[in-house]
């Protein structure tokens, strides 16, 4: 039964290794004939139950995967990824290191790149490792009270982990960084406090004086600059690499829109109607909406006075439909989640809205696999 499966294993392997290969070299001519390059894969995995990507198809296979991602709207750039090869490193502390240097080169004072690190992949013998947090930076969530969370919400069960497993709380305001949870290879998940220099904030302040501008710095809202995803399993001809935290930049709805004005995150619009004399007594004053886009204006206005790349719904919108047509002229097809590509605000005022995608999935991709979700909350840490 075993070796049955590991048979079954090795052809699922195989038939995504071979489209995977044939694509590179269709879409790299220079690099030649498949066949030679079929034939040392076929005999690697016939060998050891797996093979080895070369630089260059882990750096074209991360991008293509990028390409690839049905709910990102900002995969016009997807052939300028840098990509950090780190195959290596299996270790929690070495992980957490180039996890952090990676920010650093990522965030390039200011002129956000889009980057991933790939570390050591799954084996026959042994799974890779993990990095639990859901992204590399995180704000902490202090739920001391039962009906108030101070911070992120969403990261409250993972900051009771994590002071349960002796982390010192930052200063209990609402922008404490959390550590970093990575589980190296035959080793249980450890916490790694995110240096100072890594990360780049943008304090946000109203662009209006009179929207209440100078009001809202007492506030000490503020936000990071590089949205960098580390709970998600890049995949590549059948290779599946668990640990590869890659980074666009922002848009600013991802921000304004999501982060702090979502009722199970931040929760920040009934503070912001009130701040700029909004009536809240009823919805169809539409005062959430009035809330939402002065929100969002501030965010965008923060973003470019630190000049740190940001992205506007709209730009980003254009931008998408202009991937989709080099595409197709190039004879592939671009598949998109439409509940992810139009931007949650103002959406019928993008042109995103008025077009119909095909959810497809593709074999190389980067993908949530069984328990990613649980693991980014804490569940099973301490």
């Amino acid at each position: 039964m075993e070796i049955r499966r590991q048979r079954s294993h090795t052809a699922q392997v195989w038939e995504a290794a071979e489209e995977f290969v044939r694509l590179f070299h269709r879409e790299n001519p220079d690099a030649g004939d498949p066949r030679a390059r079929l034939a040392a894969v076929r005999a690697e995995l016939a060998g050891t139950g797996t093979y080895r990507h070369t630089p260059e198809e882990l750096v074209h296979g991360a991008r293509v995967a990028w390409r690839n991602s049905n709910r990102c709207i900002g995969r016009l750039y997807w052939n300028s990824l840098r990509v950090r090869d780190r195959r290596g490193l299996t270790e929690a502390g070495e992980i957490a290191g180039e996890c952090f240097e990676h920010l650093r080169e990522a965030t390039n004072r200011g002129r956000v790149r889009p980057t991933i690190t790939v570390f050591a992949p799954d084996a026959p013998d042994r799974p890779g490792p993990l990095i639990w947090s859901e992204q590399l930076v995180r704000y902490a969530g202090y739920g001391d009270h039962p009906s108030v969370t101070v911070g992120d919400a969403r990261n409250a069960e993972l900051t009771s982990a994590l002071l349960a497993l002796g982390w010192s709380r930052g200063s209990g305001t609402p922008f404490d960084l959390l550590p970093l949870v990575v589980q190296g290879v035959d080793d249980k998940p450890r916490w790694f406090d995110v240096p100072p220099d890594a990360v780049l904030e943008v304090p946000i302040e109203h662009p209006d004086g009179a929207e209440g501008g100078d009001g809202w710095t007492d506030w000490g809202l503020r936000w990071h600059a590089v949205p960098a995803i580390s709970n998600m399993c890049l995949e590549i001809g059948g290779i599946h690499y668990p640990a590869a935290p890659f980074n666009g930049w922002y848009m600013g709805t991802e921000i304004g829109a999501r982060n702090l004005a979502d009722t199970d995150r931040y929760n920040l619009l009934p503070a912001v109607a009130r701040r700029i004399g909004l009536d809240t007594a009823s919805d169809r004053s539409l005062w959430k909406d009035r809330a939402l886009v002065e929100l969002n204006r501030a965010v965008l206005h923060s973003f470019d006075r630190a000049g740190v790349t940001i992205a506007d719904h709209h730009t980003e919108s254009r931008r998408f439909l202009t991937h989709v047509e080099k595409e197709e002229r190039r004879g592939r097809g671009v598949g998109a989640d439409w509940s992810w590509i139009v931007p949650p605000i103002s959406g019928s005022a993008t042109p995103v809205f008025h077009r119909t995608f095909e959810d497809t999935p593709s074999a190389t991709a980067y993908v949530h696999h069984r328990g990613a979700q649980e693991r980014a909350q804490g569940r099973d840490l301490v």
